[in-house]
């Protein structure tokens, strides 16, 4: 497949590395996922698989969160690491995340932009937004307490040292930590 042999050559690259792992962030399409998570495992490199989510909670090319992590689980035999998603405030994944069914418990990964605006639109700032680190701290607690094996949890586009700080302190207090 052409998809897999074009991820071939980054992750043939990364693997002659001392690297664990592979992280596949911001991907939209399942065709595409499943063609790198393919490349990875003939590779033998262990990959983590991360969906980029627009401001309805479904990918960019139509399916939502659950189709494409039950897809791909399908196609590739469960062989990506974990899923995840980035790249999305969590009022954009939010619908997503409100799906049931046993994909939930495949989502370890979960980084947030700061800011409430659509990714396009962010991009045309020509700054970052940093929005309100309080708020998007609890909002990850939320996810964190609703999504107990989330364990990489952090920030994407806009977030600095101060969410990240409340995204810590939130996720710890509901952990128990």
């Amino acid at each position: 497949c052409i998809r897999d042999s074009y991820h071939s050559v980054q992750l043939s690259t990364l693997a002659e590395t001392s690297a664990d792992m592979a992280i596949a962030v911001t991907f939209t399409n399942i065709a595409e996922a499943i063609g790198i998570i393919r490349a990875a495992g003939h590779i033998g490199i262990p990959i983590g698989m991360s969906f980029n989510l627009d401001p309805n909670g479904r990918l960019r090319s139509g399916p939502s969160l659950a189709e494409a992590i039950e897809t791909v689980d399908t196609a590739t035999d469960g062989a990506a690491a974990w899923y995840g998603t980035n790249c999305a405030h969590p009022l954009e994944f939010e619908p997503a995340l409100a799906e049931s069914g046993t994909w939930r418990e495949r989502l370890r990964y979960i980084r947030p932009n700061a800011a409430k605006m659509d990714k396009i639109a962010l991009c045309s700032l020509g700054h970052l937004e940093d929005g309100d680190p309080v708020e998007l701290g609890g909002q990850m607690g939320e996810i964190a307490r609703r999504f107990p094996r989330a364990d990489i949890l952090g920030g994407c586009c806009g977030t600095d040292e101060r969410h990240l700080s409340e995204i810590a302190q939130n996720v710890n207090t509901v952990r128990g930590a």
